[in-house]
């Protein structure tokens, strides 16, 4: 591999800004392992695309899938909304960058709503053509990471322009929707939502369905972890033990029980477990 992406030691660059509105955040890694560690990848509100600059990345459903024979191997990945983790067995030196982008612009920048992309795990290339891989070659050639930064923004810029935007266009009670359960950070009632907009709950979860592919209370419920999982990787990475049952109520969740069963759903693991994981 040539350039920066093959020289620069362990880090992360993040990017200012890439094509806001449709992407959420666009972070550029370079992570050398002593060891061969499974990382447990958690799910988000948000799809997961991911270009390795380095070898295909191999990942499965379960930890037996991923070390077996017939794991997802890609070069460029596309994660859909799931409700299980994904693990991810890590080579001795990764380099890539890994986006997320917001379901409701899959349309813009995937050419299909994001219910077509519930997969774990879709193929890059099977999804975006070959013009995939001639951005991945421009990433791995790049000098330094604003530069790859900067090819990444062209790439999708140039998607979202060539796409008729009548055609994308997502209705606007679903896109207020999500606005709302952003700003209650997944919780608040699936009434009080559908009021909102001026929607049954009944037509509010179709809404939902037909775009996203799950309903209104499974992605608030998405967003309600991705809070309490970022309040305890804060903590943990300030070398301060989390305080659960505080992490449960500033959340949202009834009791620290509560959090334990989503944590059993999205992680397949307690959160004391996931945290021994992260300190590691």
């Amino acid at each position: 591999m040539d350039g920066e992406a093959a020289q620069a030691g362990p880090g992360y660059a993040r990017a200012d800004q890439i094509l806001s509105g449709y992407v959420t955040s666009a972070v550029g890694y370079a992570s050398d392992y002593l060891q061969p560690t499974l990382h447990r990848g958690l799910p988000s509100a948000h799809l997961t695309f991911l270009f390795s600059l380095a070898d295909p990345v191999v990942t499965g459903q379960t930890p037996e899938h991923a070390r077996s024979h017939g794991p997802y191997r890609n070069l460029v990945l596309v994660g859909g909304l799931h409700s299980g983790p994904a693990y991810v067995v890590p080579d001795e030196r990764q380099r890539g960058v890994q986006i997320s982008v917001h379901p409701l612009a899959a349309r813009a920048v995937f050419g299909a709503p994001a219910r077509e992309l519930s997969a774990l795990v879709t193929d890059g290339f099977d999804l975006l053509g070959a013009d995939a891989e001639r951005v991945r070659a421009g990433m791995r050639e790049a000098s330094s990471w604003p530069a790859r930064f900067g090819i990444l923004q062209d790439y999708l810029r140039d998607r979202v322009d060539a796409r008729p935007q009548r055609r994308e266009r997502v209705r606007p009670e679903l896109v207020e929707a999500w606005r709302w359960l952003a700003w209650h950070r997944g919780t608040g009632s699936m009434d009080g939502l559908a009021e909102h907009v001026h929607l049954s709950p009944r037509q509010l979860r179709i809404l939902f369905a037909r775009e996203v592919g799950v309903g209104p209370k499974q992605v608030g419920r998405l967003m309600r972890f991705a809070h309490a999982t970022a309040q305890i990787a804060y903590a943990v990475a300030g070398d301060r033990t989390p305080d659960l049952a505080g992490v449960a109520a500033h959340c949202g969740y009834f009791d620290h029980a509560h959090l334990d069963r989503d944590f059993a759903q999205f992680a397949g693991i307690n959160p004391r477990g996931w945290i021994a994981e992260e300190r590691r």
